[in-house]
C-alpha cells in the first residue's frame, strides 16, 4: 500500500527514479481496481446501470493517468532511459513489449543522469 500511495503523493513528479516495486505495486493496484468496477458492472447489472461502472471505470482511469505516467517515466529513469522511451507504448503490440521488458529490468545499481539509486524501504 505504501507504494501505491506514493506514487498518488508523486503524481506529477517526472523527475528522479522508480524501484520495481514502486512500478509494479502501483500497476497492480490499478489492475485490481479495475477489474473490481469491471465485476461489479456484471454483476450489479440488474440493480444499478452497467453504465454507471462505466463511467466510474472511465473517471479512474483517466484521474489515474497522470500518476501512472510519472511512475512510468521515473521507472525508465531507474534503468537509465529517457521517459520519452514510454512513446514506444504507441506501437501496436511490439510497442507494449519492450516498455514491459524495459520496466522489468533491474535498476541501474549506481547513480545516474536521473539521481541516486532510490530506496527499496524508503
Amino acid at each position: 500500500m505504501y507504494w501505491f500511495l506514493k506514487c498518488w503523493r508523486l503524481y506529477a513528479v517526472f523527475k528522479g527514479r522508480a524501484n520495481r516495486s514502486e512500478f509494479w505495486i502501483f500497476v497492480l493496484f490499478e489492475v485490481v481496481i479495475g477489474f473490481l468496477l469491471a465485476y461489479l458492472a456484471f454483476t450489479m447489472g440488474d440493480v444499478v446501470s452497467p453504465l454507471l461502472f462505466s463511467y466510474l471505470f472511465a473517471g479512474f482511469q483517466l484521474i489515474s493517468l497522470l500518476p501512472m505516467l510519472a511512475v512510468s517515466a521515473r521507472r525508465l529513469h531507474d534503468t537509465g532511459r529517457s521517459g520519452w522511451w514510454w512513446l514506444v507504448n504507441l506501437v501496436p503490440l511490439v510497442g507494449f513489449i519492450i516498455f514491459l521488458v524495459f520496466c522489468i529490468e533491474k535498476s541501474q545499481p549506481m547513480a545516474n543522469q536521473y539521481g541516486a539509486v532510490p530506496s527499496s524501504t524508503e
